[in-house]
């Protein structure tokens, strides 16, 4: 266990209950991957989409869990122990943007999809959605998919390296390749089903992680009178405007902007059985979410009382819920707590790997395939390239992971602003808007993406002199993307008819009981 008064890193003596319990875990996570290997992955549509044929509890917590990622147990109580209540901003614009995107795009994503050539990928649905014969929407948006998905699993694999290195004194780059062979090991074989059903394993262990700790660090210390002790210690620790500025709470709540470009989240959507789950389903993932980040928050304020309360000292703020799971609880239970930590890393990663690979195959070795016999049936050969692809990626990301540079929340939030720049617009103007156009949509999502990249490599930078130009890079990258679609859709060829004829079936089928 923890030697306190000393450095986080050199804390690590975790007992042999420890390493039973993280085994354990790790042997269901690979029993469900043989499962979902023997139950779905006849055909591509199984291997990358279930067959559409998931359900609400599985939806939700998959969606949650796929989502929330290493960030919310490591990364948001990290913010939140060295910024204090107005990190909070941030827990509130992710809660209100999920909920909404449950509500405006899920319905609809899930019925259009479907009835516009069965899309199984977002590039394909946008492909469809446009009729565009060139491929070219398909072809950007996959790759904007690869490169940014490529850096978010990434991200993650650095939380599973710093996870192993803080938690159990191990070489990070050994850390970084064990959880990533075993993530590669059941999404490899198991593909969307049993990443699903990991999602929801694992969506279950870190709410439960998410109420035990905060509520022991409590009774540890002086229960509610201990946010009195983090208000003294500093009287803005505990204040949601203080200790940040306008700039800092916007860009905090602009996170929710990104749920509606997401790919692993929005194809959580696209797989459940029926449209007509979605209000049990927004329910159950709403409230999963709320309870799991009002958690974490607590995490990050109570560590400002609780570290130095027992002597500590830690180097990396975003490794606070590692210290207290192995200075508080018995090591059984402290093993189960780091699995929570491994749960949500490898939710995330086994998602984006899924969503990452099914973009190789679907909108790239499918379209540039030649020589195709109409007789032949290709489906094995369409999953084997997905699982290669599965490979392909994650040994990508760990060259990117190598030699890390950010903190995590800083690397999850960089894709986070990329997608929903490029893509969120682009899908809510999909659903809802019958005169986007093909060009339109090509312009928009190209300069979403690049407004991301320009922010973050020459705008930023200048924030130390300029307030404004550290406002999150979603922000301007979703306001020119949804701009520059509508513009140039206007400036450009309506679609065909086929548009107001599928909107008029997708309202039809939405408005049935």
């Amino acid at each position: 266990m923890f030697t306190l008064g000393s450095t986080l890193s050199s804390q690590v003596n975790p007992d042999w209950q420890t390493y039973v319990m993280i085994a354990v875990y790790f042997i269901i996570l690979l029993a469900i991957g043989w499962y979902g290997y023997k139950q779905s992955t006849g055909d591509l549509s199984e291997y990358m989409l279930g067959g559409r044929s998931i359900g609400p509890w599985v939806t939700a917590l998959s969606a949650g869990a796929s989502d929330m990622s290493g960030w919310m147990i490591m990364g948001l109580p990290g913010e939140v122990y060295s910024t204090g209540l107005s990190a909070v901003w941030l827990a509130i614009g992710l809660t209100v943007g999920a909920y909404i995107n449950y509500l405006l795009v899920a319905p609809r994503l899930r019925v259009y999809t479907e009835i516009r050539g069965d899309a199984i990928t977002l590039p394909d649905f946008f492909k469809n959605r446009l009729d565009d014969k060139t491929n070219l929407i398909k072809i950007i948006s996959g790759g904007i998919i690869v490169v940014f998905f490529t850096l978010y699993t990434h991200a993650g694999i650095v939380s599973g390296g710093k996870l192993f290195e803080s938690a159990f004194g191990l070489n990070y780059h050994w850390g970084l390749l064990f959880v990533t062979a075993i993530v590669i090991l059941y999404t490899f074989f198991g593909g969307y089903l049993a990443v699903s059903i990991t999602d929801f394993f694992q969506g279950v262990i870190m709410l439960i992680a998410m109420i035990m700790v905060p509520i022991v660090v409590m009774l540890k210390l002086n229960g509610l009178d201990t946010f009195g002790q983090v208000a003294e210690m500093k009287p803005s620790n505990l204040d949601l405007f203080k200790g940040t500025s306008i700039i800092g709470i916007i860009s905090f709540f602009a996170w929710g902007l990104g749920y509606f470009g997401q790919p692993h989240i929005l194809v959580r959507f696209m797989s459940i059985r029926t449209h007509k789950l979605f209000p049990f389903t927004r329910r159950i993932g709403i409230g999963w979410m709320a309870v799991g980040l009002i958690g974490s928050c607590l995490v990050g304020l109570l560590g400002i009382a609780f570290v130095p309360a027992q002597g500590a000292k830690i180097k990396d703020p975003e490794t606070l819920f590692i210290l207290m799971s192995q200075v508080l609880f018995h090591p059984l239970v402290g093993g189960f707590l780091l699995a929570a930590i491994l749960a949500a890393i490898m939710s995330t990663i086994s998602s984006q790997l899924l969503v990452t690979s099914s973009s190789l195959t679907e909108d790239f070795y499918k379209l540039f395939k030649k020589n195709k016999d109409p007789n032949k049936n290709y489906e094995k050969e369409y999953v084997l390239v997905g699982r290669i692809s599965v490979v392909v990626v994650a040994i990508v990301a760990i060259a990117i992971a190598w030699n890390p540079n950010d903190t995590i929340l800083n690397l999850v939030g960089n894709a986070w602003a990329g997608f929903g720049a490029a893509f969120g617009p682009l899908v809510i103007l999909s659903l809802y808007w019958r005169k986007l156009t093909n060009i339109g949509a090509i312009a928009g999502m190209v300069a979403g993406a690049l407004t991301v990249i320009i922010w973050i490599a020459f705008v930023k930078p200048l924030g130390e002199k300029v307030e404004f130009f550290n406002l999150y890079e979603i922000v301007p990258g979703f306001l020119v993307s949804l701009l520059v679609t509508i513009i140039v859709s206007k400036l450009t060829k309506a679609p065909g008819d086929f548009v107001d004829k599928d909107i008029t079936k997708m309202k039809h089928i939405l408005s049935e009981k």
